[in-house]
C-alpha cells in the first residue's frame, strides 16, 4: 500500500514500493492525477495474448489523466517498477495549472493523442 509522503513543491506526494499497484484498470478514478516524481511506472492492460505494456513513465509523465478528463474508471493498471514517488494533483489544481499554463494544456493533449494512437495501431489486424 501507498505511503504518503512529504509535500513537495506544495502537493501531496504517495510512494510506491516495487510491483505495488499504482492504480487499477476499471478502480474509480479520484478525480486527482499523478505526476511522476521519481521513479518508473509500467501502465499495463491484459489483452488476449497476455498483459501488455502500454507504455513506460518516468519523471514529469502525467498519469491517470484518462480517468481524469472522462470522469470515468482507470482504463488500465499501473504498476511500480522500483520506488516510485508520485505527486498527486487534485482536479481543481490541475484545472487551475490549465487556465494559467496553457503549455500545460498542449502537453497532456500530445500525451494523449500518442496514447490513442499507439492504441489504433495494437487494435489494426
Amino acid at each position: 500500500m501507498a505511503a504518503s509522503g512529504r509535500r513537495i513543491a506544495g502537493m501531496q506526494s504517495r510512494i510506491f514500493g516495487t510491483g505495488e499497484a499504482v492504480l487499477r484498470l476499471g478502480d474509480a478514478g479520484q478525480r486527482e492525477a499523478y505526476l511522476v516524481h521519481d521513479g518508473t511506472v509500467e501502465v499495463r492492460r491484459r489483452t488476449a495474448n497476455g498483459e501488455q505494456v502500454l507504455r513506460t513513465l518516468a519523471k514529469g509523465d502525467l498519469l491517470g489523466e484518462v480517468a481524469f478528463f472522462s470522469d470515468g474508471p482507470h482504463s488500465a493498471t499501473a504498476l511500480a517498477i522500483g520506488r516510485v514517488t508520485l505527486l498527486v494533483v487534485p482536479a481543481d489544481r490541475l484545472e487551475h495549472l490549465l487556465r494559467t499554463k496553457p503549455s500545460l494544456g498542449i502537453a497532456i493533449i500530445r500525451q494523449l493523442a500518442r496514447m490513442a494512437a499507439m492504441e489504433d495501431e495494437r487494435s489494426t489486424p
